[in-house]
């Protein structure tokens, strides 16, 4: 019995691969040996990667291939977008850790910063699908006029394809970010999706009225 009592109460233990892996199909289980364990092996690298990932998605999304060139875009993205994507992140997990002690949720900034860490790893890993769009299609991938339809049928199938593949590695990686905020906090996920939405939804109009004013 006491064996018994021992083997339920034994921490949970997993190996640098098994969080790597597990988290994309046991997502709460490893969250909650990444706080237990206050897990920071790979939490700044990863942080960074997400700057960037970030980073190239406002790229397309503002055109910025119409006023700069290939090489200013990706070196922008990689190392501003890399540092000032890590510090965005630790900006809005203290704002999340505030807000959710209104909610009577548990998790300071650093376990919260954890969280975003390794649930990004999914858009993480989508940025191994732009290396070839940029390769085929180039600073028209960022440009608002640019022709992505004259690379070929097969060239347009896989892109397109890829773009299909990010958006849902993109989802999945917000499914996560929810998920981990609920483990650590101590929350249900209705309560964890309002957590993370109150930060934007007070203080981005307060931003913004500030903005104004000046």
């Amino acid at each position: 019995m006491i064996t018994e009592q021992t083997q339920l109460e034994a921490p949970l233990t997993l190996t640098d691969k098994q969080v790597f892996t597990e988290i994309w199909i046991s997502p709460r289980k490893v969250f909650k040996f990444i706080n237990d364990n206050h897990y920071d092996k790979y939490a700044n690298v990863l942080l960074f990667f997400a700057g960037v990932s970030r980073a190239f998605d406002r790229a397309s999304l503002k055109d910025m291939g119409d006023t700069m060139s290939l090489g200013t875009i990706i070196g922008v993205s990689i190392f501003v977008g890399g540092l000032l994507g890590w510090i965005s992140f630790y900006f809005y997990a203290a704002l999340v850790s505030w807000t959710g002690d209104w909610l009577k949720g548990k998790g300071d900034t650093r376990s919260i910063l954890r969280v975003f860490a390794y649930a990004m790893l999914p858009a993480i890993f989508a940025l191994v699908f732009l290396i070839p769009q940029i390769s085929i299609y180039g600073i028209g991938m960022f440009q608002s006029d640019g022709d992505v339809t004259s690379a070929g049928l097969l060239a347009n199938i896989f892109v397109y394809g890829s773009m299909i593949c990010e958006l849902v590695l993109g989802i999945w990686a917000m499914v996560l970010v929810v998920v981990g905020v609920s483990e650590v906090q101590k929350l249900s996920i209705g309560k964890a999706i309002l957590n993370l939405l109150l930060p934007v939804l007070l203080f981005v109009p307060l931003i913004m009225l500030i903005a104004l004013i000046i």
